[in-house]
């Protein structure tokens, strides 16, 4: 991992806070080409949305694989607020997108979200969701976790419905 990496981290990061300031979990993340610049981003929609699959990284592969092939993806990066779910890491295998890089491990989030009714996480590494698969998909993370923990701060005490 290199500067710019923590650089398009942290941007995805702020796409997570955005998301929060939306009325949606605080979750953000975006693709970059092989040159390293921003091709597309997106945020969590599960709340405005009423789609329990309206994740960050689920709603960023809708719109990359309606738009670039996965033989072009294999060399894009997703960069990502928190470590893929099960869910979305399967999303991004079937897309093919070659790399991916998080912030927050599922671990941490889980120890953040408890046993939230919004958020009944899974604790299952991305990296065994990928090695499952045929083809590599590369991971860096965790990375940043304290910066990626703020948009998450009393979000998962108070809830997105009341104010959180």
């Amino acid at each position: 991992m290199n500067d710019h990496d923590l650089e398009l981290l942290r941007r995805a990061i702020a796409i997570s806070a955005s998301a929060r300031e939306h009325g949606n979990h605080p979750f953000g993340a975006l693709l970059s080409d092989p040159s390293g610049s921003v091709v597309l981003t997106a945020e969590n929609t599960v709340v405005t949305g009423r789609d329990v699959t309206g994740h960050a990284e689920t709603n960023l592969v809708r719109l990359a694989s309606a738009t670039y092939e996965p033989s072009e993806l294999a060399a894009y990066t997703l960069y990502t607020s928190c470590e893929p779910c099960a869910m979305c890491a399967g999303a991004i295998y079937w897309a093919g997108v070659g790399r991916v890089v998080y912030a927050l491990s599922e671990v941490e989030l889980y120890r953040l979200t408890g046993d939230h009714d919004e958020n009944p996480t899974l604790t299952h590494p991305c990296r065994s969701v990928f090695a499952d698969g045929r083809r590599p998909t590369a991971v860096d993370g965790p990375a940043l976790e304290d910066e990626a923990r703020v948009p998450h701060i009393g979000f998962w005490v108070d809830g997105p419905t009341d104010g959180g």
